[in-house]
Formats: C-alpha cells, sequence, structure tokens
C-alpha cells in the first residue's frame, strides 16, 4: 500500500475512533437517563458542553505543540487517554462522575485531530486535498455508523455501563500502530515555494483568519452547520424511541444508516465533486456546500413531523447527504488558504468554534429545548418532577417527552440556513483570497 494511502486509512480509523466514543453516548442516553435519572438538560450537556470545552480550548495549546514536535507520539498519546476515559466511563454513578470522564474524554480527543490534519497536507498535494480531506472526514459518518449499530446491540444485550468498555478498545489498539507504521515527513514538502524554518506565532494565524473573508465565512458555516449536526445527533435516537416506539437497537441502525451510511455518501462525494468543478470555477468549494445545507433543512423538517415511523426513516435517509456535502471542501480550502507551518493551528482553530459552538451548545441548547417544550405540553404541570424517569406505563409523560424532543430538532434545522449564507458570502472574496484573478 503506498505510504500515502496508508496514512489516510490510519489518520480515517483514527477520527472514526474518536466518533464512536462521541456517537455512543447519544445511543445510550436513555437507559442513562433511567438509571441515573438525568434530564435532557443534563444529557446535552454530557454529550455537548462536557465533552467540547475542553476539547475545543485544549486544541490552540496541542496545535502549537503539533507544529513542532513528532506528530505520530501526539496523536498515540491522545488516542490513549480518550480510550481509556471511555472505557472508565462506564464505572459512572451519577451525573458529576459521568461529567468528569466526558470531560477527560474531550481533552483526549483534543490532541488528535490538528496533527492529524497537519499530517495529511504533507502527505497529499494541494490539488488532492479536498478529496483526501472528504476521506478522512468519512471518519464521522463510519463513527457514527459503528457507534450506533454496535452500541445499540451492545447496550440491548449487555447493557450501557459494557458498551462503554467496549467502545474503549479499538482506540487502544490504534495508539500502538500510528508510531510504529508512520515516518515523520517534512513539512510542507507538497507545497512549492513554502518554507520550514519560520513557525508563524498565533498572533499571525488569527491575522489570516481575519484578512482571508473566505476563511472567516467558511469557517463560520461549517460551526453553524455542526451545531445543528450535533444536536439531531444527539437527539435522533431519543426521537425514535419516544415518537415512534423504536427499540434501542432499531434506533441505533436507523442513526447509523442516516448519520453514518447517507452522511457518508454526501462526505465523500464532497470532495470528489468540488475537486473536479473547482477546476472551472473555485467558488464551486462553497456553492456546494451551501445547496447541501439550504436543501437539507427542510427535508429534516418534513422527517420529524412525519406521522409515521416509516415515512419518518425513509425521508430523513436523504438530508444526512446533502447537509454533509460541506465537510471536505470546507478542510481543503481552510489548508490552501494557510501556509504549511500553520496547519495544526489552523485545525485547531477551526475546531475551536465548531465544536465549542456546534458540539458545546448544540445538544445542551437541544436538550433544553425539548424539556421547555415537553413541560409546556404536559397537561397538568409537574413535568421535571412525575416524568424524570421515562416509564414505557407513563402515556402522559412518554407523549410530553416525544413532542418535546420532536419540537427541538425542528427547531434546530434553522442552522443549516444560517451556514448556507456564510458559504455564499465566502464565494464573494474566495478567488482573490487564493491569489486568483477576480
Amino acid at each position: 500500500m503506498r505510504t500515502s494511502a496508508w496514512v489516510l486509512l490510519l489518520m480515517t480509523l483514527t477520527y472514526t475512533s474518536s466518533f464512536m466514543d462521541r456517537t455512543v453516548l447519544s445511543i445510550i442516553q436513555n437507559p442513562i437517563k433511567q438509571e441515573l435519572q438525568l434530564s435532557d438538560t443534563q444529557l446535552g450537556i454530557l454529550g455537548g458542553f462536557a465533552f467540547a470545552i475542553f476539547y475545543s480550548t485544549l486544541g490552540i495549546p496541542v496545535a502549537r505543540l503539533a507544529e513542532r514536535v513528532d506528530r505520530r507520539w501526539l496523536i498515540a498519546a491522545s488516542l490513549t487517554i480518550w480510550s481509556v476515559a471511555t472505557a472508565a466511563s462506564g464505572l459512572a454513578r451519577g451525573f458529576a462522575s459521568l461529567f468528569a470522564l466526558r470531560v477527560a474524554v474531550g481533552v483526549g480527543e483534543a490532541g488528535a485531530s490538528p496533527p492529524a490534519h497537519s499530517l495529511i497536507t504533507d502527505f497529499f498535494p494541494p490539488h488532492r486535498r479536498g478529496t483526501a480531506f472528504s476521506i478522512y472526514s468519512l471518519g464521522v459518518s463510519a463513527g457514527v455508523l459503528i457507534g450506533s449499530i454496535a452500541g445499540g446491540y451492545v447496550a440491548q444485550t449487555y447493557g450501557w455501563r459494557i458498551t462503554f468498555l467496549v467502545f474503549g478498545i479499538p482506540g487502544i489498539a490504534l495508539a500502538i500502530l500510528i508510531p510504529l507504521t508512520i515516518r515523520e515527513p517534512r513539512r510542507g514538502r507538497l507545497d512549492l515555494g513554502a518554507g520550514n524554518d519560520t513557525l508563524p506565532s498565533l498572533q499571525d494565524v488569527l491575522h489570516r483568519f481575519r484578512n482571508k473573508r473566505a476563511l472567516f465565512h467558511c469557517v463560520a458555516g461549517a460551526s453553524i452547520a455542526a451545531f445543528g449536526s450535533y444536536s439531531i445527533i444527539a437527539f435522533s435516537t431519543p426521537f425514535f424511541i419516544r415518537a415512534h416506539g423504536a427499540s434501542l437497537a432499531e434506533a441505533g441502525i436507523f442513526l447509523g444508516l442516516t448519520s453514518g451510511v447517507s452522511a457518508g455518501i454526501g462526505t465523500f462525494l464532497s470532495g470528489v465533486i468540488t475537486d473536479r468543478a473547482s477546476r472551472r470555477d473555485v467558488r464551486w468549494a462553497v456553492w456546494i456546500p451551501a445547496t447541501g445545507l439550504i436543501l437539507a433543512a427542510p427535508l429534516y423538517v418534513i422527517g420529524f413531523l412525519a406521522p409515521t415511523k416509516p415515512a419518518a426513516m425513509m425521508i430523513l435517509l436523504v438530508p444526512p447527504a446533502l447537509q454533509y456535502l460541506y465537510l471536505g471542501p470546507t478542510m481543503g480550502l481552510m489548508h490552501n488558504l494557510v501556509t504549511p507551518r500553520m496547519r495544526a493551528t489552523a485545525t485547531a482553530l477551526l475546531y475551536l468554534t465548531v465544536n465549542l459552538f456546534g458540539a458545546g451548545f448544540g445538544p445542551p441548547i437541544a436538550g433544553f429545548l425539548s424539556d421547555r417544550i415537553a413541560s409546556a405540553s404536559f397537561a397538568n404541570g409537574g413535568y421535571a418532577d412525575r416524568c424524570r424517569i421515562l416509564s414505557a406505563a407513563d402515556q402522559a409523560c412518554l407523549s410530553a417527552s416525544a413532542t418535546g424532543v420532536r419540537w427541538a430538532l425542528v427547531l434546530i434545522t434553522a442552522a443549516f440556513i444560517w451556514a448556507s449564507v456564510h458559504y455564499l458570502i465566502a464565494a464573494r472574496t474566495l478567488r482573490s483570497d487564493l491569489g486568483e484573478d477576480s
């Protein structure tokens, strides 16, 4: 196997492992909610803010370190930390202990993506990076697919605590394999005219983001799109269980098909299509994401409001493929708009906004909306006290909770329209920002 293909495979598997560990929490939310007696707001905090606060903020110092040190060992250390924390999550006894362990998962994952992005750009030339990062981004879909289907099955068969333990194992194997099979390359070796000696300061990187308006709006669009994406992933399983009576395994399979298979198709095609279309006009790299996001929003609304489970499942298979058309092009453009020694730091800044705003605030806000709407629809009041433990026999609580999560997800889809506006604005300056004639 060619070295570049092997590096891309290992980095994609690393990204897959990270999303497996994130997704499995959303799959087993209902049994955790029942055993630990948590609200949807608390579930949203565990799936969002607890993970994102350190994942986002530690990314920048880790990225600065990645500009200086061997990137392979940094990735391996990060894998070890988050995998052990995931396995230990099965020992949690309440909200506080599970919160602390999810923070540890975020701390570990903070050290993976910046050096991984930087490595990939040193194995793929500029005209192939859109495709390379689309393949890398398949880690999101693959992680969600495996986390959903395998997580649903293991949780239904062995319980949510064993599920965490099982999902902590793959990362350890990758942590051993990466430094043993990859050699650290010279930075910027595939960029014409790129220097290797000068390390730009953080201020230099921030200045680049301010001056390249297209880059700023791509990051803004990706962050807002992630707000909707993380919210939907976090609450799709509770939606199907509460609104349509799906089993845990059934809901997991469906989330795998939507956020795994369908999103994976869109993610892969985004890089292939934009790499080809951009040869005629580079603005296709932002026009395609904008179009996908605009089309995804109304389809999500129709799917969440569908009256039957088969109709909802059929409709909701489509929008993820359109929604995730933004991933590969955004990453490829970002790395083409910064210098080689800025790439790990630029990645950290992208992930700071994507995860702090998207993962950090998306699920908690969706959970808050779900609780508030459910409480408002509960006929006699007292929803929080009576319905803290969702019992299948309590139809009033189930109905209110289904209404809450359904309309919370409907409201969240507005984020995709907002995100598309930023990509359309980016098209106005993209050619000049890349040094092309306008």
